[in-house]
């Protein structure tokens, strides 16, 4: 790599991946910065730094148009994705950038499988895409309110009672398929998992209460979903367990402080771009004749 970026925080960003076939326990993993060596000032300049590589990498990306980049995003309710997407994504270039944030299932996505509308929502080559919540809810809220299943009209569920271990288990494998299937078809994946204690989230939840200008941001449900919050912890961590793989890894980022989990995950998106050598393409000896007469006709121009 050729910036001192990454120096201070490489061993911080290993310590975040979820290696595959992990047994993950959500407790041993920390919602805080653990360091002493950055504070919010300095977390905020190495940022600035990492959004200038993404903007690089993401111009050699395009060049190349072979591979795309999907960015899955999860969380519980105010654990700062949206704020993910506007500080770092933000380097990059919207022309190449494809946000979807996904909520509940309407009647014409009921009426396909559950990944259709992921699926369509795809980066194509040369692009990075980002899931705004993504196919994982649909083993996260609907684990923890499995009568949402009862909805998608499936085959064999006709009732809470079909919808058992060995339902979870095929669901789980079939996120597997989807994956591998993007990944050997060109799309490099990673899954960030932002990591908020119960306490942040109160306070957050207040911030939103007492903040005029941040009262949209709760919604009706936001603090009725709350008293769930052993089942969700309970539910990312089979999903966690089950689908991170070598090819789609997940990443559990501490994310009381915002700007840590910002820089941590600017910092990893950098080093999957650079563990992929992009480099701007070559023209062939035939092209670079085509490009000279190109010049040659233009320096000929009379003015």
């Amino acid at each position: 790599m050729n910036d001192d970026f990454l120096k201070e925080i490489e061993k911080d960003c290993e310590n975040c991946i979820v290696k595959p076939d992990s047994n993950v326990s959500i407790k041993d993993y920390s919602t805080k910065y653990k360091g002493n060596k950055l504070d919010k000032n300095s977390g905020r300049e190495l940022l600035e730094k990492g959004r200038k590589l993404l903007s690089e990498f993401q111009d050699k990306l395009y060049a190349h148009d072979q591979f795309s980049i999907l960015i899955v995003l999860q969380a519980m309710d105010a654990a700062g994705k949206d704020g993910v997407i506007k500080h770092i994504m933000s380097g990059f270039n919207p022309a190449g950038v494809k946000v979807a944030s996904f909520k509940t299932p309407t009647t014409t996505e009921l009426n396909h499988d559950y990944f259709w509308r992921h699926y369509i929502a795809l980066p194509s080559r040369g692009e990075v895409g980002i899931f705004n919540r993504s196919h994982y809810e649909n083993v996260l809220v609907t684990k923890v309110h499995p009568e949402y299943i009862l909805n998608e009209n499936l085959p064999h569920v006709n009732s809470l009672e079909d919808i058992d271990k060995k339902f979870w288990k095929e669901r789980y494998e079939q996120i597997n398929r989807f994956e591998r299937n993007l990944y050997e078809n060109g799309t490099i994946i990673l899954k960030f998992f932002l990591h908020i204690s119960k306490e942040e989230q109160k306070e957050r939840f207040l911030e939103r209460i007492d903040n005029k200008k941040k009262n949209w941001k709760l919604a009706p449900g936001d603090v009725k979903e709350r008293q769930y919050w052993d089942e969700y912890q309970k539910a990312y961590e089979e999903a966690i367990s089950a689908t991170s793989k070598e090819h789609a890894p997940w990443f559990i980022i501490p994310s009381d402080q915002k700007w840590w989990g910002r820089l941590l995950i600017a910092s990893i998106i950098c080093l999957q771009f650079d563990k992929m050598s992009f480099s701007y393409p070559e023209a062939t000896p035939e092209q670079m004749a085509e490009l000279q007469k190109a010049k040659d006709q233009l320096l000929a121009e009379k003015d």
